[in-house]
Order: structure tokens, then C-alpha cells, then sequence
């Protein structure tokens, strides 16, 4: 192998990855905004159910149902179209499907402004509204992951989550502005905005590369040239150069190619570790919902409303900053400090706030001690703090880098759905909980957190630094354990013997090409040292 090129970040891969971050920004302003249009009075005097007359504040109300409906359906959406946008971007590409699901957002948009005294069809614009965002956040980190560099790759696939957190902050903000307004533009203006910056993220990531990986499964290879040329040096054949990274890329596709056409149903076999990786992707994304943080982003308002709060829009804005200030810190911390470590101490962290919120709830309720709404304030602010710096940025780094190839948007999809499927039951039954139970809710989602801690632990691997071709070997040598995955892949070598790998590998499947239901794989040492060659059905 030719010696290392040292790398330089350009301009423009920056600015691909904030483009395809546009897409984070449209789901985090979704969700930042129906929190305070929930409490607006004309969206209350319109949508509610109201019992005689004075402020809408005051003799308006929703039912838990409608309330979930409401705020819930979105998340149904996004998990249908989390699913449904893998066979399509794995047929005409990541760009031009992107490119389509911020049409159906807009869709959605137009269906909620559109909406007079019918409840129901804000709750249609929002599952339609969901669709595609549900789509975008399956395939955004897939596509990062799959064309940003590798030595950039976490600090560039974490930036959808910086996006979703300012997105987030921008729609309180809009949402404080239109407020004094007091008719239908303080809620019309802020859902309406949306159909800006959908616009913006459809027609930009058209003028994007496509994902390198994509154009050389589809026979491109000059088009996936190009693509490259433009976020790596274009001299030498080495590491980190074009003509380097994109042999690395023709050998995954080479072996890829020996293999049947990933279907869904391949998700879920034992080879290739590919049922491991689907059903950990599944959990990962499953208990980054039951982190919580999603109660204070849905009900915040109404929330510390309840404590005390005289202005919920206020607060709402300093937990907003928050998170969007520290999940920029947190792509600092991920690109030093790796996946693993920085999700198992946030997840510790988190738990350990979300008990204190509710204890202090509980004991001494808000409404009796003045001083328990600000220590419950306190506890939240440095919750999402923990969140942001780590399970935020987090998850969505490791749906880019822990799947293989053949079927990374498929699983990538999958795990996702699996999001968006608790995000809709949080999002629904907290209402009825909460009004059950009150804040020791909290309690829940502290134990979750537990659990997220030691999942990451015993099943996580380190995936910091290395290709995603070295990646997908690394899950599957059994000398390499979740837990000693991060001493092994701080060491060069390893890397080095990835690439020699998947060249003897390639050149072992070329041989066996003839066998018509299996394949041969080859097994070796993180060293490269050993190799043992044995068939596996595929």
C-alpha cells in the first residue's frame, strides 16, 4: 500500500454534509414548534374543546387523545417513510430521493395551513409532514457516512443532529415572534416557514455528489470518481487520495456483487454478523427515545406551565440553546473520544439527572415549593446537556458506520422506523400518564437510561477512524470484542489489514464464483496474520 496522503478538509465537503444536514433541520422544527402552537389561543379557540367563554388559555383544553393524535402522528409517518425509502434510494440514488421526500413534506405543510376548525386535519398534515421527514432521517447519515471521508465522518454525520437542534431553537424563536399576533399567522407563519426550507434542502442536494458507494454498485465509476475528487486530495494512489479510496470501495463492491440481491428478509440472517448489527441498530435507536428527551421537546411547554412557569415560551428558548450549543461540543467529543465511551457516560448521566427531576417532583411538588420548578429547570437543562453532547449526535453517527453496504439503507431504514414507532408512543401516551402518575414519569425513562449504558457496553463497537469496508470486518472478527473494539481500532494496522483483506477476500470470491448458493468469506486476525477460508450460505 502507498503511504498516506495527508488529508485536507475542503470547503465544499463541509458544505455537502451541512446541505444534507438541511434534512435534520426540517424534523427538529417540526417538533420544536408544536409544543408552543399547542398553547396558542386562536390554534386552542379553532382545534380545542372549549366550555364557555374567556381566554382560550383558560377555558380551552384538548383531550389526551387528540393531544397525542395531534403531536403523535407524525411519528407514524416518519416510520413509514423511513421504510419505504430504502428500496427507492437504493434504485435512483440518495440525492434525488431527498430530493422527493422534501416534496411530501411540503405536501404536508400545505394540508395543516390549509386547516380552519378541523383538528383531524392538522393531525393528516402532520403524518403526511412525517413521511418525509421519516425518510430523510433514514438516508441523510447514510448518505454523509457514505461520502464524507473518513477521518471527518463522525464530526460530519453528527451535524444532522446539530441541525435538528437548530431547528428546534428556530422554531421557538418563531413561534415567541408570531405569539403576540393572537390570530391564525402566530400558527400559520411558523408551520408555513417549513415550505422555505424544504425547498431550500430539495433543489441544493441536487447539485450534491452522489454517494460514491451508490454510483459504483450501479456501474458509475467515474461518476464516482468525480465525486470523490471532490473531498479527498486528487494526487498519488495511497490513502486518503481518490485513486486510493476508490479501490477501497471497488473491492466491497467486487464481494458484494458474489451475493444475492439484498432483500429485507437478509436483515435478519446470521451471516455476515448482519442480524447482530439489525437488531442492535433496532435497540440503539429504540433507547434513544426512551432517554426521555422527547417529553421536554413535545410537552415542555405545557410542562413548565404546570410548574409554575409564567412564561413556558421563555423557557422553552433556554433549553432550546442549550441543546443546540452542546450538540456542537458534542461533535467535538465523538471525533476525540469515540462512540462507545461518550454514549455509555452520557447515558449514566442522564439517568442520574432524570432521577433527580423526578425525586425533587415528587417530595416537594412544584405547585406547593416555588424552588423545586427551578431545580427541576436546573435538572433538565444539564439533562440535555448530557443528551446533546452524546446519545443527540450519537446514533445517528453509528446508523452511517455500523451497517454493511449491500444493506445499509435497508437496516438504516429499519432501525429508524424503530425511532420513530416509540417516538409515536411516547409522544401519544404521555398525556394519559403523566396525568396518572405526574412527574414521576421521570423514573421511567431514568431506568431506560441504565439500560442504554450497559446495551452500549456489551454489543457497541468502536467504529472512530476507520473506512466503513473496515468496519464491517471488524464486527465480524471473532477475535474483536465489543468492549476491547476500541483499543484495537486506535491501532493503524488494523486499517492496513482491513485492506488486505478484503483484497485476498475479493480475489477468493472471484474463484467461488461459480457455487450457486454459497460463498466463500475469509476470516482472519485484526494483525492479518491468520486466515482460515470457510463456505457460509448465504
Amino acid at each position: 500500500m502507498s503511504p498516506a496522503t495527508k488529508f485536507h478538509v475542503t470547503p465544499f465537503t463541509i458544505m455537502m454534509a451541512l446541505m444534507a444536514s438541511m434534512g435534520g433541520f426540517l424534523f427538529g422544527y417540526d417538533t420544536g414548534q408544536i409544543s408552543d402552537i399547542l398553547i396558542m389561543d386562536d390554534f386552542l379557540e379553532r382545534f380545542a374543546q372549549c366550555t364557555g367563554t374567556g381566554s382560550p388559555s383558560q377555558v380551552c383544553k384538548f383531550s389526551n387523545a387528540i393531544v397525542g393524535l395531534i403531536v403523535g402522528l407524525l411519528s407514524i409517518g416518519t416510520a413509514f417513510g423511513a421504510l419505504f425509502t430504502a428500496p427507492i434510494a437504493d434504485r435512483i440514488g440518495r440525492t434525488r430521493t431527498m430530493s422527493i421526500q422534501c416534496f411530501v413534506f411540503s405536501i404536508g405543510v400545505i394540508i395543516q395551513i390549509t386547516s380552519f376548525s378541523a383538528w383531524y386535519q392538522i393531525a393528516i398534515g402532520r403524518f403526511v409532514v412525517g413521511i418525509g421527514i421519516g425518510g430523510l432521517s433514514a438516508l441523510v447519515p447514510v448518505y454523509q457516512a457514505e461520502t464524507a471521508p473518513k477521518h471527518i465522518r463522525g464530526t460530519l454525520t453528527a451535524t444532522y443532529q446539530w441541525f435538528i437542534t437548530l431547528g428546534i431553537l428556530v422554531a421557538y424563536l418563531f413561534c415567541l415572534a408570531t405569539r403576540p399576533t393572537h390570530n391564525s399567522a402566530a400558527w400559520r407563519i411558523p408551520i408555513a416557514l417549513g415550505l422555505i426550507f424544504a425547498t431550500f434542502l430539495g433543489v441544493g442536494i441536487l447539485f450534491m455528489p452522489e454517494s460514491p458507494r451508490f454510483l459504483l454498485r450501479h456501474d458509475r465509476e467515474d461518476e464516482a470518481r468525480r465525486s470523490l475528487a471532490r473531498v479527498y486530495p486528487s494526487v498519488g494512489d495511497g490513502e486518503n487520495t481518490v485513486d486510493g479510496e476508490l479501490r477501497e470501495m471497488k473491492e466491497g463492491v467486487i464481494w458484494e456483487r458474489q451475493q444475492p440481491k439484498a432483500t429485507w428478509s437478509d436483515l435478519f440472517r446470521p451471516h455476515n454478523k448482519t442480524l447482530y448489527r439489525t437488531l442492535l441498530g433496532i435497540a440503539l435507536q429504540s433507547v434513544q427515545q426512551l432517554t426521555g428527551v422527547n417529553v421536554f421537546f413535545y410537552y415542555g411547554a405545557t410542562i413548565f406551565q404546570s410548574v409554575g412557569i409564567k412564561d413556558s415560551y421563555i423557557t422553552q428558548i433556554i433549553l432550546g440553546a442549550i441543546n443546540f450549543g452542546t450538540t456542537f461540543f458534542g461533535l467535538i467529543v465523538l471525533e476525540k473520544f469515540g462512540r462507545r465511551v461518550p454514549l455509555i457516560v452520557g447515558a449514566l448521566w442522564q439517568s442520574f439527572w432524570l432521577f433527580v427531576f423526578s425525586s425533587v417532583a415528587v417530595a416537594r411538588p412544584p405547585t406547593e415549593q416555588n424552588s423545586s420548578g427551578y431545580i427541576m429547570i436546573v435538572s433538565a437543562a444539564l439533562f440535555i446537556l448530557g443528551f446533546a453532547t452524546t446519545w443527540g449526535p450519537g446514533i445517528w453517527i453509528c446508523m452511517g458506520e455500523m451497517f454493511p453496504t449491500r444493506t445499509r439503507a435497508k437496516q438504516a431504514g429499519l432501525a429508524t422506523a424503530a425511532n420513530w414507532i416509540w417516538n409515536f408512543l411516547i409522544a401519544f401516551f404521555t398525556p394519559f400518564i403523566i396525568s396518572d402518575i405526574s412527574f414521576a414519569y421521570g423514573y421511567i425513562f431514568a431506568g431506560c437510561n441504565f439500560a442504554a449504558a450497559l446495551l452500549v457496553a456489551f454489543f457497541l463497537y468502536e467504529s472512530r477512524g476507520l473506512s466503513l469496508e473496515a468496519v464491517d470486518r471488524m464486527y465480524n472478527d471473532p477475535n474483536i470484542k465489543p468492549w476491547t473494539s476500541r483499543r484495537l481500532a486506535r491501532h493503524a494496522d488494523f486499517e492496513r489489514a482491513a485492506d488486505e483483506d478484503a483484497r485476498l477476500k475479493s480475489t477468493n470470491e472471484k474463484k467461488s464464483h461459480d457455487a450457486p448458493r454459497e460463498q466463500w468469506r475469509e476470516h482472519g486476525t485484526a494483525s492479518g496474520t491468520e486466515h482460515s477460508t470457510s463456505p457460509e450460505r448465504v
